[in-house]
């Protein structure tokens, strides 16, 4: 192609919004003292962590509370999670940049516009599937932070996450101060979560693109050309080579997401348990009197079409695309992977010289294996993976429902 195809301009908006959250050094450069610096300091520090923590220490207030406990610790699962997210990023910000840079090395350019068009498909579906993550997301936090406001309870001085502060929050102004904060950490936690999660996903999306144009590659391997000897020999080194920088590509991005992916999965199945259980679960009316579970909404009845109902769906909805965002790019990595032995099968090998014969016969061993995107090497990221993980939350699900029951039926 006459010009560069850009792969890093997909990822400009996913980039801007971890420069706001402070996950995105300028250039190529990693974290440095210098304003942006202090300005990532800052907002990590007071909102990602600090929102977080305050949320955290209150478990220690509500420990002998079950029913409170399911009503906040999903939450805050997610969010301590986050946290594991901002310190990996920063931690890799080094792995990161450098992937910024190889992808839009030559070797892993487009070779013409029929390539692609072959990895445009896959593009739209990550774009996509980030404005479905966006979307729920946005949802979500819209609800949670305006629930005090629709429920009408502003007048009580109820705030929208169950947290503890160093003072009290139920007099003017600490009551609007402290508002204000929770909006703005949820809205930083959460934009950390979403701009990782695009992150990851689009970065294996790359390796099942530049599948696609190694496949192709191969397929036109054995073209007619006026030295057909040497330039047959230049185009399987660079495959060879693509080959290398691709499975190369990977293990950057493994070591930079595979804690992120295995507590994700975790924390997921878990949520979307218990998220279930509160959907069905009509609480008491009439919370613990405590200043530490007043100031929520997980302690009243979840009465359907009100916001509560919706937050809970939004948040359902959106740790579910979650995962299968991940299980379905790293799905696609293996099945793209996995078309090497056909596409040097459908190349013109028939008249090539025997050492070359000899040499795409290993290149096919060596490929017999698709490539998986693993976590931990615990487990795959697949279709299979996903159905596997809503199976494990319905259990979750059905575990709590029971106890719920019998619960019921000791006090009566």
């Amino acid at each position: 192609m006459k010009n560069k195809y850009d792969w890093k301009d997909n990822l400009k908006s996913t980039i801007v919004r971890m420069k706001i959250v402070g996950l995105w050094p300028g250039g190529d450069d990693t974290y440095k003292f210098n304003i942006y610096g202090l300005y990532s300091a800052f907002c990590i520090a007071a909102f990602t962590f600090g929102h977080t923590f305050f949320q955290t220490y209150n478990i220690l207030y509500i420990f002998n509370d079950l029913q409170a406990i399911l009503g906040t610790v999903y939450v805050n699962f997610s969010e301590i999670l986050n946290l594991l997210k901002a310190y990996l990023v920063i931690k890799n910000m080094k792995i990161l940049k450098e992937l910024m840079i190889t992808v839009n090395c030559d070797l892993f350019q487009p070779r013409n516009q029929k390539q692609l068009d072959r990895i445009k498909p896959d593009l739209r579906f990550w774009r996509m599937s980030s404005f479905a993550l966006w979307s729920s997301v946005s949802t979500t936090v819209f609800f949670w932070s305006t629930y005090p406001i629709f429920d009408h309870s502003l007048k009580s001085h109820k705030l929208p996450f169950l947290a503890w502060y160093p003072y009290r929050t139920d007099i003017s102004p600490n009551y609007e101060i402290t508002y204000v904060y929770q909006v703005f950490g949820i809205c930083f936690t959460a934009a950390t979560a979403i701009s990782v999660d695009t992150l990851i996903a689009c970065l294996h999306m790359y390796i099942g693109a530049q599948y696609d144009i190694l496949c192709d590659d191969i397929k036109h391997l054995y073209d007619q050309t006026d030295n057909v000897l040497a330039d047959l020999n230049k185009k399987l080194y660079n495959i060879v080579k693509h080959h290398r920088e691709i499975l190369k590509f990977y293990e950057h991005i493994s070591k930079f997401s595979n804690w992120i992916i295995f507590v994700q999965f975790f924390i997921s199945a878990t949520s979307i348990g218990i998220t279930m259980f509160e959907l069905t679960t009509v609480i008491s009316p009439d919370p613990p009197s405590s200043l530490h579970t007043q100031n929520t909404f997980f302690f009243r009845q979840v009465t359907p079409l009100s916001s509560q109902f919706f937050a809970f769906t939004a948040f359902l909805t959106t740790i579910t695309v979650q995962i299968f965002v991940y299980c379905w790019f790293g799905n696609i990595v293996e099945v793209k992977s996995s078309n090497i032995p056909y596409a040097v099968f459908e190349s013109k090998w028939i008249g090539t010289p025997m050492e070359h014969k000899k040499l795409m016969i290993i290149f096919i061993e060596r490929n017999q294996k698709p490539l998986k995107v693993m976590a931990l090497d615990l487990f795959f990221l697949n279709l299979d993976t996903f159905m596997k993980i809503l199976r494990a939350s319905w259990s979750y699900f059905a575990l709590l429902r029971q106890f719920r029951e019998r619960q019921t039926i000791a006090t009566t």
